[in-house]
Protein backbone atom coordinates (compact mmCIF):
# COMPACT_ATOMS: atom_id res chain seq x y z
CA UNK A 1 0.00 0.00 0.00
CA UNK A 2 1.49 3.13 -0.89
CA UNK A 3 1.14 6.66 1.54
CA UNK A 4 -0.99 9.26 0.86
CA UNK A 5 0.72 12.53 -1.31
CA UNK A 6 1.46 14.91 1.18
CA UNK A 7 2.02 18.68 -0.56
CA UNK A 8 4.98 20.58 0.46
CA UNK A 9 5.63 24.54 0.44
CA UNK A 10 8.68 26.08 -0.80
CA UNK A 11 9.63 27.13 2.87
CA UNK A 12 9.23 23.77 3.57
CA UNK A 13 11.85 22.77 1.03
CA UNK A 14 14.61 25.42 2.07
CA UNK A 15 14.07 24.19 5.77
CA UNK A 16 15.31 20.51 4.44
CA UNK A 17 17.77 21.94 2.48
CA UNK A 18 19.28 23.87 5.14
CA UNK A 19 19.11 20.82 7.59
CA UNK A 20 20.67 18.63 4.75
CA UNK A 21 23.30 21.23 4.40
CA UNK A 22 24.42 20.88 8.18
CA UNK A 23 23.94 17.30 8.27
CA UNK A 24 27.64 16.04 9.03
CA UNK A 25 29.10 14.06 5.97
CA UNK A 26 28.27 10.05 6.77
CA UNK A 27 24.98 8.36 7.79
CA UNK A 28 23.23 10.00 10.94
CA UNK A 29 21.05 8.21 12.96
CA UNK A 30 18.79 10.11 15.30
CA UNK A 31 17.39 8.98 18.78
CA UNK A 32 15.67 10.22 21.90
CA UNK A 33 18.00 10.95 24.78
CA UNK A 34 21.38 12.30 25.40
CA UNK A 35 24.48 10.36 24.36
CA UNK A 36 24.77 7.66 26.61
CA UNK A 37 21.17 6.81 26.22
CA UNK A 38 19.74 3.18 25.33
CA UNK A 39 17.99 4.90 22.13
CA UNK A 40 22.20 5.84 21.12
CA UNK A 41 22.99 2.28 21.65
CA UNK A 42 20.25 1.56 19.26
CA UNK A 43 20.94 4.24 17.02
CA UNK A 44 24.79 2.81 16.89
CA UNK A 45 23.64 -0.56 15.83
CA UNK A 46 20.48 0.40 13.60
CA UNK A 47 22.37 0.30 9.59
CA UNK A 48 25.34 -0.84 8.37
CA UNK A 49 28.22 2.20 8.33
CA UNK A 50 26.90 4.63 10.97
CA UNK A 51 29.05 7.69 11.18
CA UNK A 52 26.62 10.02 13.83
CA UNK A 53 24.23 9.38 15.93
CA UNK A 54 22.57 12.86 17.29
CA UNK A 55 20.24 13.03 20.38
CA UNK A 56 16.55 14.89 20.70
CA UNK A 57 14.67 15.91 23.59
CA UNK A 58 11.51 14.55 22.26
CA UNK A 59 10.20 11.47 20.01
CA UNK A 60 8.53 13.83 17.65
CA UNK A 61 11.93 15.53 17.01
CA UNK A 62 13.48 12.53 16.17
CA UNK A 63 10.69 11.82 13.58
CA UNK A 64 10.90 15.23 12.59
CA UNK A 65 14.62 15.39 11.89
CA UNK A 66 14.35 12.45 9.29
CA UNK A 67 11.27 13.70 7.67
CA UNK A 68 13.58 16.88 7.33
CA UNK A 69 16.71 15.21 5.90
CA UNK A 70 18.28 16.10 9.06
CA UNK A 71 19.01 12.63 10.12
CA UNK A 72 19.62 9.80 7.72
CA UNK A 73 17.36 7.02 10.13
CA UNK A 74 16.07 7.36 13.32
CA UNK A 75 15.07 5.04 16.26
CA UNK A 76 11.99 5.02 18.33
CA UNK A 77 11.38 2.70 21.62
CA UNK A 78 7.98 0.50 21.11
CA UNK A 79 8.00 -1.87 23.47
CA UNK A 80 9.95 -3.08 26.67
CA UNK A 81 9.76 -6.78 27.96
CA UNK A 82 9.26 -5.56 31.43
CA UNK A 83 6.95 -2.63 30.73
CA UNK A 84 4.93 -3.57 27.86
CA UNK A 85 4.09 -1.00 25.08
CA UNK A 86 5.56 2.68 24.50
CA UNK A 87 2.05 4.65 23.67
CA UNK A 88 4.17 7.27 22.33
CA UNK A 89 6.12 5.99 19.81
CA UNK A 90 3.36 4.05 18.62
CA UNK A 91 0.70 6.44 18.48
CA UNK A 92 3.71 8.73 16.75
CA UNK A 93 3.71 5.67 13.78
CA UNK A 94 0.43 6.46 13.08
CA UNK A 95 1.18 10.22 12.79
CA UNK A 96 4.38 10.22 10.16
CA UNK A 97 4.45 9.19 6.82
CA UNK A 98 7.83 7.70 7.60
CA UNK A 99 8.63 3.89 6.62
CA UNK A 100 9.68 1.39 9.39
CA UNK A 101 12.95 -0.22 7.67
CA UNK A 102 14.15 -3.01 10.39
CA UNK A 103 13.86 -2.85 14.38
CA UNK A 104 16.94 -3.13 17.02
CA UNK A 105 16.86 -5.13 20.10
CA UNK A 106 18.80 -3.28 22.83
CA UNK A 107 19.25 -5.42 26.01
CA UNK A 108 18.93 -2.99 28.57
CA UNK A 109 21.60 -3.39 31.61
CA UNK A 110 21.32 -0.97 34.36
CA UNK A 111 24.38 0.09 36.06
CA UNK A 112 24.52 2.30 39.34
CA UNK A 113 27.22 5.59 38.73
CA UNK A 114 28.37 7.94 41.00
CA UNK A 115 31.47 10.70 40.85
CA UNK A 116 34.72 8.81 41.81
CA UNK A 117 35.53 8.82 45.13
CA UNK A 118 31.80 8.20 46.04
CA UNK A 119 30.90 5.01 47.94
CA UNK A 120 27.61 3.20 48.66
CA UNK A 121 27.87 4.22 52.11
CA UNK A 122 27.71 7.85 50.66
CA UNK A 123 24.56 7.80 48.48
CA UNK A 124 21.40 9.40 49.46
CA UNK A 125 19.39 9.76 46.58
CA UNK A 126 19.33 7.60 42.88
CA UNK A 127 18.21 9.74 40.19
CA UNK A 128 17.27 8.16 36.25
CA UNK A 129 14.16 8.13 34.69
CA UNK A 130 11.21 6.06 36.09
CA UNK A 131 10.97 2.98 34.03
CA UNK A 132 14.36 2.85 35.26
CA UNK A 133 13.73 3.38 38.87
CA UNK A 134 10.59 0.74 38.70
CA UNK A 135 13.07 -1.76 37.35
CA UNK A 136 15.60 -1.42 39.85
CA UNK A 137 12.99 -1.75 43.01
CA UNK A 138 15.16 -4.74 44.78
CA UNK A 139 18.56 -2.41 44.81
CA UNK A 140 16.85 0.76 46.07
CA UNK A 141 15.18 -0.80 48.92
CA UNK A 142 18.14 -2.80 50.06
CA UNK A 143 20.30 0.66 50.38
CA UNK A 144 17.15 2.96 51.28
CA UNK A 145 17.69 5.03 48.69
CA UNK A 146 15.27 8.19 47.90
CA UNK A 147 14.59 7.56 44.74
CA UNK A 148 14.14 11.21 41.92
CA UNK A 149 12.79 10.74 38.80
CA UNK A 150 14.54 12.31 35.89
CA UNK A 151 13.80 12.78 32.16
CA UNK A 152 16.14 10.26 30.90
CA UNK A 153 18.82 7.82 32.19
CA UNK A 154 21.97 9.23 30.14
CA UNK A 155 20.69 12.85 30.92
CA UNK A 156 20.18 12.08 34.87
CA UNK A 157 24.38 10.50 34.47
CA UNK A 158 25.06 14.02 32.55
CA UNK A 159 23.32 16.27 35.31
CA UNK A 160 25.39 14.32 37.81
CA UNK A 161 28.83 14.98 36.55
CA UNK A 162 27.51 18.77 36.11
CA UNK A 163 26.42 19.27 39.51
CA UNK A 164 28.60 16.80 41.18
CA UNK A 165 26.65 16.01 44.07
CA UNK A 166 28.22 13.09 46.25
CA UNK A 167 25.26 12.08 48.17
CA UNK A 168 24.22 10.92 44.88
CA UNK A 169 24.28 8.13 42.53
CA UNK A 170 21.58 7.25 38.84
CA UNK A 171 20.80 4.56 37.28
CA UNK A 172 22.03 4.15 33.33
CA UNK A 173 24.54 2.47 31.18
CA UNK A 174 28.29 1.74 31.47
CA UNK A 175 28.39 3.42 28.73
CA UNK A 176 26.83 6.73 30.37
CA UNK A 177 29.06 6.03 32.72
CA UNK A 178 32.30 5.70 30.45
CA UNK A 179 30.81 9.68 28.44
CA UNK A 180 30.58 11.48 31.78
CA UNK A 181 33.44 10.09 33.66
CA UNK A 182 31.35 8.47 36.50
CA UNK A 183 32.59 5.68 38.92
CA UNK A 184 30.44 2.75 38.16
CA UNK A 185 29.17 1.18 41.77
CA UNK A 186 27.13 -1.72 40.84
CA UNK A 187 26.31 -3.71 37.28
CA UNK A 188 23.39 -5.55 36.18
CA UNK A 189 21.22 -3.79 38.87
CA UNK A 190 17.84 -4.34 37.16
CA UNK A 191 14.95 -6.78 38.51
CA UNK A 192 14.58 -9.22 36.29
CA UNK A 193 17.48 -10.23 34.02
CA UNK A 194 15.12 -10.55 30.43
CA UNK A 195 15.17 -6.45 30.23
CA UNK A 196 14.58 -5.61 26.08
CA UNK A 197 14.15 -2.95 24.58
CA UNK A 198 12.64 -3.15 21.23
CA UNK A 199 13.28 -0.40 18.73
CA UNK A 200 11.79 0.33 15.00
CA UNK A 201 14.03 2.06 12.58
CA UNK A 202 12.72 4.67 10.74
CA UNK A 203 13.82 6.08 6.97
CA UNK A 204 12.38 8.44 4.72
CA UNK A 205 12.80 5.21 2.04
CA UNK A 206 11.03 2.10 1.86
CA UNK A 207 13.60 -0.32 2.91
CA UNK A 208 15.63 -2.65 0.49
CA UNK A 209 14.43 -6.20 -0.34
CA UNK A 210 16.04 -8.92 1.71
CA UNK A 211 15.56 -13.04 1.95
CA UNK A 212 16.24 -12.55 6.12
CA UNK A 213 12.55 -13.36 7.76
CA UNK A 214 10.53 -10.39 8.01
CA UNK A 215 7.85 -8.71 10.01
CA UNK A 216 4.81 -6.33 9.04
CA UNK A 217 3.24 -4.12 10.92
CA UNK A 218 0.30 -2.09 10.35
CA UNK A 219 -2.04 0.34 11.35
CA UNK A 220 -5.75 0.07 10.91
CA UNK A 221 -9.29 1.32 11.94
CA UNK A 222 -13.17 0.16 11.54
CA UNK A 223 -16.12 0.97 11.40
CA UNK A 224 -17.81 1.25 15.05
CA UNK A 225 -20.25 -1.85 14.03
CA UNK A 226 -20.92 -4.76 15.93
CA UNK A 227 -18.55 -7.56 14.37
CA UNK A 228 -16.97 -5.45 11.99
CA UNK A 229 -13.30 -5.64 13.95
CA UNK A 230 -13.67 -8.79 14.11
CA UNK A 231 -14.50 -9.60 10.55
CA UNK A 232 -11.80 -7.69 9.35
CA UNK A 233 -9.29 -9.44 11.59
CA UNK A 234 -10.53 -12.95 10.44
CA UNK A 235 -8.52 -11.67 7.15
CA UNK A 236 -5.81 -11.92 9.17
CA UNK A 237 -6.49 -15.72 10.10
CA UNK A 238 -3.67 -18.32 9.30
CA UNK A 239 -1.08 -15.42 10.10
CA UNK A 240 0.80 -15.33 13.01
CA UNK A 241 0.29 -11.89 15.28
CA UNK A 242 2.91 -11.45 17.44
CA UNK A 243 1.55 -8.67 18.93
CA UNK A 244 -2.33 -6.55 18.44
CA UNK A 245 -2.95 -3.35 20.18
CA UNK A 246 -5.84 -0.83 20.57
CA UNK A 247 -5.14 2.98 20.84
CA UNK A 248 -7.34 5.79 20.98
CA UNK A 249 -7.47 7.99 17.84
CA UNK A 250 -6.58 11.86 18.73
CA UNK A 251 -9.08 12.63 15.70
CA UNK A 252 -12.28 11.25 17.24
CA UNK A 253 -13.39 10.56 20.58
CA UNK A 254 -14.31 6.97 21.60
CA UNK A 255 -12.61 5.63 18.50
CA UNK A 256 -9.21 3.17 18.33
CA UNK A 257 -6.88 2.27 16.01
CA UNK A 258 -5.62 -1.39 16.17
CA UNK A 259 -1.85 -1.58 15.86
CA UNK A 260 -0.76 -5.87 15.00
CA UNK A 261 2.39 -7.30 14.46
CA UNK A 262 2.62 -9.97 11.76
CA UNK A 263 5.45 -12.44 11.00
CA UNK A 264 5.88 -12.17 7.53
CA UNK A 265 7.17 -10.31 4.50
CA UNK A 266 4.16 -8.34 2.96
CA UNK A 267 5.38 -9.56 -0.51
CA UNK A 268 4.34 -12.82 0.45
CA UNK A 269 1.25 -13.83 -1.62
CA UNK A 270 -0.30 -15.26 1.90
CA UNK A 271 1.02 -12.07 4.04
CA UNK A 272 -0.62 -9.75 0.75
CA UNK A 273 -3.84 -11.57 -0.09
CA UNK A 274 -4.91 -11.09 3.90
CA UNK A 275 -3.36 -7.53 3.87
CA UNK A 276 -5.53 -6.27 0.57
CA UNK A 277 -8.37 -8.27 2.86
CA UNK A 278 -8.35 -5.58 5.45
CA UNK A 279 -7.61 -2.70 3.20
CA UNK A 280 -11.15 -3.59 1.98
CA UNK A 281 -12.61 -3.57 4.88
CA UNK A 282 -10.80 -1.02 6.60
CA UNK A 283 -11.80 2.50 7.14
CA UNK A 284 -8.23 3.50 7.42
CA UNK A 285 -5.15 1.58 7.07
CA UNK A 286 -1.57 2.14 6.34
CA UNK A 287 1.12 -0.34 6.67
CA UNK A 288 4.21 0.96 8.44
CA UNK A 289 6.49 -1.36 7.59
CA UNK A 290 7.62 -4.50 6.42
CA UNK A 291 10.85 -4.90 7.65
CA UNK A 292 13.49 -7.87 8.71
CA UNK A 293 13.41 -8.88 12.16
CA UNK A 294 16.13 -8.53 14.64
CA UNK A 295 18.27 -11.12 14.74
CA UNK A 296 20.17 -10.76 17.86
CA UNK A 297 20.52 -8.57 20.60
CA UNK A 298 23.00 -5.23 21.27
CA UNK A 299 23.90 -3.74 24.04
Amino acid sequence: MSHGEIGHTSEHTAAQDQAVQSKPAGVTVAFQGNPGAYGEIAALNAVPNTAHTRGYPTFHEVARAVESGEADFGVLPVENSLMGAIHQAIDLLSETELHVIGEVVVRVSHCLMALPGVTLEDVRRVSSQQPALDQCTGLIRKYNFQPVAAHDTAGSAKDLAARGARDEAVIASARAAELYGLNILASEIEDEPFNLTRFMILSRHEGQISDAPHKTSLIFAVRHTPGFLVETLNELRGLNLSRIESRPRRDRAWSYLMYIDIEGDARDPKVAQALAGVLRKASYARIIGSYPVAQHTVG
